[in-house]
Formats: structure tokens, C-alpha cells, sequence
């Protein structure tokens, strides 16, 4: 569990997917839709596309995708197979068989001879006289196919096409040039095959590789087969990110009877193993059986495998380099990773522990070590046990939790003391919570508190159960009186119990001050029972509490929280005090010992830290360098965030808000609105009333940066409602403040946005919050001009200027200077417009602040154009706002729909909806017809230059 800055674990769920897995048709489009895109661009151009790749990573589909769009082209397809290449013309029979006789009797009797018996419509063979004309024969007929429109060949699976055929395309295509002709081909590429592909394409060509899925998009594709996440993640391994295998694998593992265990051998269907297994047979026996040995071993190299008792390693591994299996370098990689899989699940037991008992002697690496000890040695046996508990906390102190928990349930499995059982069952499961594995995490719990009768062993594993629930505790609160009564009187016990009450207080019941209290109670029970570890997490979160609720005392309570000594595992958990300080510089303008502390804290954390604290590490990060003006460093940092909550088993809800925030301010409006929606509908899905409002933040916050006044009024109000039923008052650790003031200013509520304002000093200039207080000035401003004073509105603005260029603020102060260069506009000071204008310009450019630089450029343009900013009764577009408005404004000035995307830092399906809207609201058929409106309006109304 997490504050309310970044809670990270719940009920994931399923991510958004394209329905139940089936055909690779749908699926293998998943993540595709930059390629997409780009091969869109392309066509759309005149050009042709060659899409290469594996076999089975989707060519097929995309190209299905692709030619069904372009319906207003004559489409001509092959779909090609191995076993009829040998078949001469039958490519070309295939591209033309909807071709009439009325085209072929446009070509000379030889020519339509030569074509007619190619293409079987005749009996008589084509001899060796009659190749050219057969050439010219194709070659006219493309072009009569032309002459009726543009023609665009589809052709699936290049690498069968038979060598007539493809030779009559190469033909054409290169004299092509003219012809509106193109070509969509897709080809199979091998590592292990150098040859080049047929030339088909008419040019100009552009040739796409097929990426690999991403575990993120392997997870889409196999949503509906409810996988768990480490299972999904040994999926994406082993398919190498390829679309076919990977629903293969998840197929057959669906079908897989008893629990799945990540640690165990992937089930390798039939229809990969035979494919594998081809490849792999045509080694020698000593090359297989070295390449066993490389596969059973997580660092395979020349010296280790000849120590393993293969002495001739070297010929080996070249064999299997030559028939491309394995890839050159010191370490032994398979080029897929199913041919390691295949080859272990075909060794017979008999060989896969020989392999295993000589690597025990060989390896040096403790843990290694183990586990092949482990599988060598089945049943009980106190040594191999105690060899596997050593094992398991090497591998916790090196940060590698996921394998500590599995050497220890083995430890567990083979101890021949059954009172350690359940402790070392319970250590388990606590390394699977740290590494992102709260399913493990969950049944390994489960199956303790079926069994264990000792008090502190059944609270233990409650607490498990309570921790891998994450934001969703809501579906857990049977769990918390069954603990307390398992826990009796003893303060040892109670502590940790009253502690996630305190995460429950807030997280399911949305009271800061109950888990305030229940925070104090925690650490007064863990101080008396000497458990310095529970008090100090109690005393953070109590801390953490009093700041939301703007207590004076919170300072008091983390200084506590931080003296001493700290347990490494608290110093490096995004629950202890020192994630907590970083919060703390933030709440006084502190921005480079926030970044300080976060960095040195991340780097801990990687080393040795749980998966969920090296996430909130990368969240917090991100805010700070979003605040600081460094969006690029954001975006990458919540892009971090978002791979990590996809490859584990974290929520997805803080994830998608890091990623909003970042992306709305350097980013895409469009991927920021869509990355919000996704946050608020997590968190709501959790019943996490503790992070929803950051969310619904991100939401108002981008739809007014889109324009979206009203959507951004709803949403911020909703923001207000919940933290005031939370009772918090610190206006400095969520600042949504100023952006509810500034969409009720838009939607004509000055009144209500004076309230909001005044409120938010109140709270500001009680805890010293000097940022907040210079962002507030801002808005204030925007109220004294929404009530008609425009000059003492700029004359307010100015100072929040002054006073923002003097924090560590650039977004916000840049927001100042926009708002400024409106202000003037208004007043028709076109020349100190234009200064505002471009000094927030500048600021947002150093920022890479992408939207905001397209939203100073908008009013830019407002001004050479001469339409106001606020629109007014000689506007021509005065029927329009935000996005809209810009949009019209640059399809005014010319712009095509690709310009103004790149511009305003939206999709050009958004622009396009912008413009249907904006013809309906002005009663126009065309862009020509917005140009005139603009150029139809009186130049006296335009502002002094």
C-alpha cells in the first residue's frame, strides 16, 4: 500500500483488449498502431510498403488491415504458401484472376496469347520466344488497370512467391514510374537466411520491420485467458514478443490442468515444438546436448560449459551458430528463446538431471548453485534445505526478491524440520510481495493459514493477504477482524494490524483523521512492543496524515519518524520516512533537495529495494521533473513507470496518472486524455478514494489545457467534493487548485472561483506555501478580468509574473506570461502581446513543454491573423473555442491536417473531428469557407500593431 501521491498495488484487472483471444487476425494488431500509422503516411502518398519479419509476428494481419482501408483503390491480392512455389505463374494467377477478358483483349494477339496461357484461360504452353512478350503482356495490362484507377497489389508471404512471378513483378516495378501503382508486401526474414527478398515494389518504397510486442502488449493480446502476471511475463520471454507464438503458448497453457507455476517449464504446444524441433534435430547429438546443458544455466559461457563436462563446447557452439540457433558473443544466447525451451521440455528426465548435477559442480554463484542442488536432490533433506535458505537471502540482499522466494518455498519443500515450515513458507511469500508477485504472494498465505495454528504465524500471513491486496482493500475487509481476533492483546501483533487500519481509513473509508489516529495508536503499540521497524512506517504514515490535513504537529511527527538509525528495509520503502521528506521539500518550494533525495533513494532501491518502491521512486521523479520544467526527463520517467506497473503486478491507476501528467505537459494532448481516463477508471474500480482525486486532477488539468472548460470544471469539482470529505487541507501536496479557479473563470463562474481562491490563501498563508500562493495570484487575476476590469486584471497578472520568475516553477510561470499576452490582447496592445506571448514562448520552449509551446503559438497565430482570443460579436469563429478555435484558426492560414496535428500536439483523427464540429457550428461545407470567414472579417477589429 502507498500514499496518496502514488498508490500503486490493487485489482489491475485486465487491461483494455481487443475482445477474448481468437484469430491472429484481430490480436496481432495490438501495439501496431505507430507501424500503422507510418505505412498509412506512406500509402496515402503514393508509395509502396514492405513489412518484414519472422514468421508470425503479424505481417499477415497488418496487411489484411491495411488493404481493407483503402477501398477507393483497385486492390489485387496473393496470399502465397511453401508447398506451391513451385508452381510457375501462380502468383501472378492469383493478382489477376478478377481481371477481365475485356482488359486482355486491349493487348496484341501475341501478347494476350503469351498472358492467356500464363494464366491457364489457355492451353497452348508459353515458349521461350513468347517471355518478352509476356513481359510487355503484364506490363500493358497494369497499365490498362491504371488508366482505371490506382492499383495497389497485396502480396502475403513474398519469400513462396514462385520465380516466374516474381520476376514479371520486379519487371514491372521497375518501370512503374508514372503508373499510380504500389505494392503492400510482406516477407518473411530468418536470421539464419542472408538472402534478399523478391524486388515487387513500385517506388518509392519504404520497408517497415514488424516490431516484437511488448510484455504490455503480450498481456492485451492474452487478457482474456487470466493468466497471472508472472506467467504472462515468462510468455513474453519465451514468444520473444511474437503475436503467433504467444497466443499459442497462452492456449495451451489455458488448457493446462492444475496451478501454474512461473518457476516451472513452459507447456510447448505441438505447433511450436514441431517447428522448434525441425531446426534443432538437424545438430548433432553433442550439440544438442551442449546446448541442453547452455539452456539449464542462467549465464552460459564457453568456460562454464566445458567445466560442465563438455570439453568440445567450442565445435558445438559453432555448428549451432552456423545453423543460426544460437547467436555469436561470450555468452551463449538462443536466437529464440522457444528453442531453449523446446530442447529442456524434449530432454528426458534422465539427461535433464545429469545436465543439473554437473552444473551444482561447475557454477560458482551460490544461488545458482542451490537451485540446481535443489532439482537434483528431490524430497527432504536438511542440508540441501539449509543450502537453499543461504541461497535465498544471498539472492534478497542482491535486490533479486523473485528468485529468493522460490529458492525458499524450496527450502520450505525440503526441510526436515516442519515447525520452520510455515516461517520459511511466510519469508516466501513476503519476497514475492517485494518483487510485484502479490499471486504467489496470496497462496502462499492461504495455504499457511490452513494449517498454522501459532497466533504471530496466522497474523503474519493475514498481513500478507492485507498487503497483496494493495488499493483494493475494500474486497478485504472481512480479513481485518479475523486478524485482530488471531492477534488477541499482544502489541506486537496489534501494531502492524492498526497500521493497515490506518491505510484502510483512508484508501475504503476516506477519512484522513481516522487514519491519523489509527497511525498514533500503531506506533504507540509497536514502541511498546520494541518493534522500531512497524513504529517508524506508523509514525510516517501518521506524518503523512497531519500534512494532508494541514496540521502543524506533521513536522514534529516525521522528525521522530526519521531519528535514529533506520532499518535498510524502511530506508528504502516508499512508505518510510526518507521517500516521505522528498514530500516534504516539495511542500516549500524545495525542488532540488526533492530531486536529490529521490535520486539517491531510486538508486538504493534498484539495488535492493521492492518493486512497488522503486515505482513510487520513478512517480515521484517524474512530478518533480514536471515541476522543474524538465518534461523531456518526465515523460521517459513515467514511461518507466507505466513498463513497470504493465510487467508486474502493481495498479495500473497511478501508472496511467504519471504518464497523464507527463504527457500533458510534454507531450500529446490526446495520449494524456485517454492516459487519464485510464487512471480515474482504475481507481475507481479499486474503491481507492485516496488517489482518486489525483486523478480526476490529471483529467481536468488536460481538458483545460484542450479547451475543455466544462469538462475540466466537472472533473475539479469532484476533486474539491472528495478532498473535503477527507478533511484535507494542505493545498501543496495536490495543487489543483489554481486549474478548478481558472475553468470556473471560463465556464462563468468568477464568484465561485474567488471562493475557491480565497479558501486555498486561507490554508496557504497558514502553512507558508509561497508557490501555491504565487500560482493563486494568477488566477485571482483571471477573476478581476472575468469582472470586466481587463487593465487591472494585466496590471495583477504582471506581478504574478515578477513573483513566479522567481521560483522554481517554469511551467507556471509560463502559464503567467500566456495569460498575460491575452490579457493584452484584449486591452489591444498587440506589441506587448506579442512580448508576453513570446517570452512564455521561450520558457515552455527550454521546458519542452510540447502542448504549451502549440498553445502560445495558437495566440501567436490569433494575433497575425487578426481574430481576438476571447471572441466577441465581430468575430467570425466567435461560435468556437479551444481546440476548435485554434484548428480554424491554422485552416485559415493553410494548413493541411497533418501541420496543424504536428502544431497543436494532437492526432490528425482529433483534428478531423475538431473541423466536423466547427463546420456544423458555423454553418460551413469546407475549409475554403472557414478561409473566407477569417479573411471576410473587418480589419478594424484587429488589434494595434
Amino acid at each position: 500500500m502507498t500514499e496518496a501521491f502514488g498508490a500503486v498495488r490493487g485489482t489491475a484487472g485486465p487491461p483494455t483488449a481487443a475482445g477474448p483471444v481468437g484469430g491472429l487476425s484481430t490480436h496481432a494488431l495490438v501495439g501496431h498502431e505507430s507501424l500503422l500509422a507510418d505505412t498509412r503516411e506512406q500509402l496515402a502518398g503514393g508509395g509502396s510498403v514492405l513489412l518484414t519479419g519472422p514468421a508470425g509476428i503479424g505481417k499477415s494481419s497488418l496487411l489484411s488491415a491495411l488493404a481493407g482501408e483503402f477501398t477507393g483503390l483497385q486492390v489485387l491480392q496473393c496470399s502465397l504458401s511453401e508447398t506451391e512455389r513451385h508452381l510457375p505463374f501462380l502468383g501472378l494467377i492469383d493478382l489477376l484472376a478478377d481481371t477481365g477478358d475485356d482488359i486482355l483483349h486491349t493487348l496484341p494477339k501475341h501478347q494476350r496469347a503469351a498472358l492467356e496461357s500464363a494464366l491457364l484461360r489457355r492451353t497452348d504452353p508459353i515458349g521461350e520466344r513468347d517471355v518478352l512478350g509476356l513481359r510487355m503482356a503484364v506490363l500493358a495490362t497494369f497499365r490498362a488497370l491504371c488508366t482505371a484507377g490506382p492499383v495497389l497489389m497485396v502480396v502475403d508471404d513474398a519469400q513462396w512467391l514462385d520465380a516466374p512471378s516474381a520476376e514479371l513483378l520486379a519487371f514491372i516495378a521497375r518501370r512503374a514510374r508514372g503508373l499510380p501503382l504500389q505494392a503492400l508486401v510482406g516477407l518473411r526474414t530468418d536470421p539464419a537466411d542472408s538472402r534478399p527478398g523478391p524486388r515487387l515494389c513500385p517506388p518509392p518504397v519504404s520497408a517497415f520491420e514488424v516490431p516484437p510486442m511488448t510484455a504490455a502488449e503480450v498481456t492485451r493480446l492474452l487478457s482474456g485467458l487470466d493468466l497471472p502476471r508472472a506467467v504472462l511475463a515468462k510468455v513474453h520471454r519465451a514468444s520473444d514478443g511474437n503475436p503467433f507464438f504467444a497466443l499459442e503458448l497462452g492456449r495451451a497453457l489455458a488448457e493446462h490442468d492444475g496451478p501454474l507455476d512461473a518457476a516451472a517449464p513452459l507447456p510447448v504446444p505441438d505447433s511450436l515444438r514441431s517447428l522448434m524441433l525441425g531446426r534443432l534435430m538437424a545438430l548433432s547429438d553433442d550439440a544438442r546436448r551442449t546446448l541442453l546443458t547452455a539452456c539449464a544455466v542462467a549465464r552460459p559461457t564457453l568456460v562454464l560449459l566445458r567445466g560442465a563436462g563438455r570439453p568440445d563446447a567450442g565445435a558445438d557452439l559453432a555448428e549451432a551458430r552456423e545453423a543460426g540457433i544460437v547467436t555469436p558473443g561470450e555468452v551463449v544466447r538462443f536466437t529464440h528463446p522457444l528453442l531453449s525451451a523446446v530442447l529442456y521440455a524434449e530432454a528426458s528426465e534422465h539427461d535433464r538431471l545429469a545436465v543439473h548435477s554437473a552444473l551444482a559442480d561447475a557454477v560458482s554463484d551460490p544461488v545458482e548453485r542451490a537451485r540446481h542442488l535443489a532439482l537434483v536432490a528431490p524430497g527432504r533433506d536438511a542440508e540441501v534445505a539449509a543450502t537453499l535458505s543461504e541461497a535465498a537471502t544471498a539472492a534478497r540482499r542482491r535486490g533479486a526478491r523473485a528468485a529468493a522466494a522460490r529458492l525458499g518455498l524450496l527450502a520450505a519443500d525440503r526441510t526436515t524440520r516442519r515447525e520452520d515450515e510455515p516461517g520459511l513458507r511466510l519469508t516466501a511469500a513476503e519476497d514475492a510481495l517485494a518483487s510485484g508477485e502479490f499471486g504467489l504472494a496470496r497462496g502462499i498465505a492461504e495455504e499457511v493459514l490452513e494449517h498454522a495454528t501459532v497466533p504471530a504465524e496466522r497474523v503474519r500471513a493475514w498481513i500478507v493477504l492485507l498487503d497483496s491486496g494493495g488499493q483494493a482493500l475494500a474486497e478485504l475487509d472481512d480479513v481485518f477482524p479475523r486478524a485482530l481476533a488471531d492477534a488477541r492483546d499482544d502489541p506486537a501483533l496489534l501494531a502492524p494490524l492498526h497500521y493497515r487500519l490506518a491505510w484502510r481509513a483512508w484508501l475504503v473509508k476516506g477519512s484522513a483523521t481516522k487514519a491519523r489516529d489509527e497511525a498514533a495508536l500503531a506506533a504507540r503499540l509497536a514502541a511498546e512492543a520494541g518493534d522500531r521497524r512497524t513504529e517508524v512506517l506508523a509514525l510516517t504514515k501518521q506524518a503523512l496524515a497531519e500534512f494532508s490535513t494541514g496540521r502543524l504537529e506533521a513536522e514534529q511527527t516525521l522528525a521522530r519518524a526519521l531519528a535514529g538509525s533506520q532499518d535498510p528495509t524502511i530506508r528504502f520503502d516508499h512508505n518510510g520516512p526518507v521517500y516521505l521528506r522528498h514530500r516534504h521539500h516539495l511542500l516549500h518550494d524545495r525542488l532540488e533537495e526533492a530531486r536529490a533525495e529521490l535520486r539517491s533513494l531510486t538508486y538504493a532501491v534498484r539495488q535492493r529495494g521492492a518493486v512497488e518502491s522503486l515505482f513510487m521512486c520513478l512517480y515521484g521523479s517524474s512530478q518533480v521533473e514536471i515541476f522543474r520544467g524538465r518534461c523531456d526527463r518526465a515523460l521517459d520517467l513515467a514511461e518507466q513507470c507505466l513498463r513497470l506497473a504493465e510487467d508486474s503486478e502493481l495498479s495500473r491507476g497511478p501508472a496511467w496518472c504519471a504518464a497523464a501528467f507527463a504527457e500533458a505537459a510534454g507531450g500529446s494532448l490526446d495520449r494524456a486524455l485517454a492516459a487519464a481516463e485510464r487512471a480515474v477508471a482504475h481507481s475507481e474500480d479499486d474503491g481507492d478514494l485516496l488517489f482518486l482525486p489525483h486523478c480526476l486532477h490529471a483529467a481536468g488539468h488536460i481538458r483545460l489545457l484542450r479547451g475543455d472548460a466544462a469538462g475540466a470544471a466537472e472533473a475539479l469539482r469532484r476533486v474539491r467534493r472528495l478532498e473535503c470529505a477527507q478533511g484535507l487541507a494542505e493545498p501543496a501536496l495536490r495543487r489543483w487548485h489554481p486549474d478548478l479557479a481558472e475553468a470556473l473563470v471560463a465556464i462563468g463562474e468568477p464568484d465561485e472561483a474567488a471562493e475557491v481562491i480565497e479558501e486555498t490563501r486561507r490554508d496557504a498563508l497558514r502553512l507558508g506555501r509561497r508557490g501555491v500562493l504565487a500560482v493563486l495570484d494568477r488566477s485571482a487575476a483571471l477573476v478581476i478580468a472575468a469582472r470586466g476590469d481587463v487593465e487591472a486584471a494585466a496590471e495583477a497578472m504582471g506581478r504574478a509574473v515578477t513573483t513566479l520568475s522567481g521560483l522554481p516553477y517554469p511551467l507556471e510561470e509560463g502559464r503567467a506570461r500566456l495569460e498575460l499576452g491575452r490579457l493584452r490582447a484584449r486591452l489591444g496592445d498587440a506589441p506587448a502581446a506579442r512580448e508576453s506571448l513570446r517570452s512564455a514562448h521561450r520558457v515552455f520552449s527550454r521546458a519542452k513543454a510540447a502542448p504549451w509551446v502549440a498553445a502560445v503559438a495558437a495566440e501567436l497565430d490569433h494575433l497575425e491573423v487578426g481574430i481576438p482570443t476571447v471572441a466577441g460579436e465581430a468575430d467570425p469563429l466567435r461560435a468556437l473555442a479551444g481546440i476548435e478555435r485554434r484548428v480554424a484558426v491554422l485552416v485559415a492560414e493553410g494548413a493541411t491536417n497533418r501541420e496543424i496535428a504536428a502544431r497543436l500536439f494532437v492526432s490528425v483523427k482529433t483534428v478531423e473531428a475538431s473541423l466536423t464540429r466547427t463546420y456544423r457550428k458555423l454553418g460551413v461545407r469546407s475549409r475554403v469557407d472557414i478561409a473566407r470567414l477569417a479573411a471576410f472579417h473587418n480589419p478594424d477589429d484587429r488589434p494595434a500593431s
